[in-house]
């Protein structure tokens, strides 16, 4: 019975040890996404940043959506990723919306 409620306690202590600090940050960036190119391009090159676990975009909001392990990484150093690919991106505050530039050509065609 003793061996049973230490190993219980031992596996609660150790599943709260491997418990991650996920976080989620919506941004949008420039050049603007104007079509799946540019979806993929930002993509493909993002899950290379450390941490990085899911990333959703939409062209039609201008938002890209990342879920990331604040252990592994940082807001700052994510927004500085993009620039490895030829973007700029910033932190969407709560119910900010973007506008699409129409006259902004797309990088990507």
């Amino acid at each position: 019975m003793k061996r049973l409620v230490f190993l219980l306690l031992f596996l609660v202590a150790a599943s709260s040890s491997f418990a991650k600090d996920i976080k989620t940050i919506v941004v949008t960036t420039r050049p603007q996404m104007h079509c799946t190119n540019c979806e993929t391009k930002i993509k493909k090159n993002l899950r290379f940043e450390k941490g990085v676990k899911k990333i959703e975009t939409n062209i039609e909001k201008q938002t890209v959506t990342i879920v990331y392990d604040a252990d592994k990484t940082s807001e700052d150093a994510i927004l500085k990723g993009f620039s490895k690919f030829g973007y700029t991106a910033r932190v969407l505050k709560d119910g900010e919306t973007v506008e699409t530039d129409e006259e902004e050509a797309c990088p990507n065609m």
